[in-house]
């Protein structure tokens, strides 16, 4: 995430933070509703859930662990553009 942060800063002059931004918020939604995100359909995907960032196209990938207390890890970041999709 983080070179896909940089590059955007350095590549995107109209919205350097764009993508910074709108992964923060993403993240601070998971967070805060961790169930929020679509359900991957693959089965080998069981368990994982996708939010977009509809600005910059990124898919955040992701699995809610544990209950009551939970706790969010991140599996991929991947732009729209690169094809099916990420291999998790």
């Amino acid at each position: 995430m983080t070179a896909a942060a940089d590059w955007w800063r350095r590549n995107r002059f109209k919205a350097p933070d764009a993508l910074a931004k709108d992964l923060e918020g993403a993240l601070e939604l998971i967070a805060t509703q961790p169930y929020i995100g679509a359900i991957a359909r693959v089965e080998r995907l069981r368990g994982v859930r996708r939010v977009l960032l509809n600005r910059v196209r990124y898919y955040l990938y992701y699995r809610v662990r544990g209950t009551p207390a939970v706790s969010i890890e991140i599996v991929a970041f991947w732009h729209v553009s690169r094809g099916s999709g990420p291999k998790i």
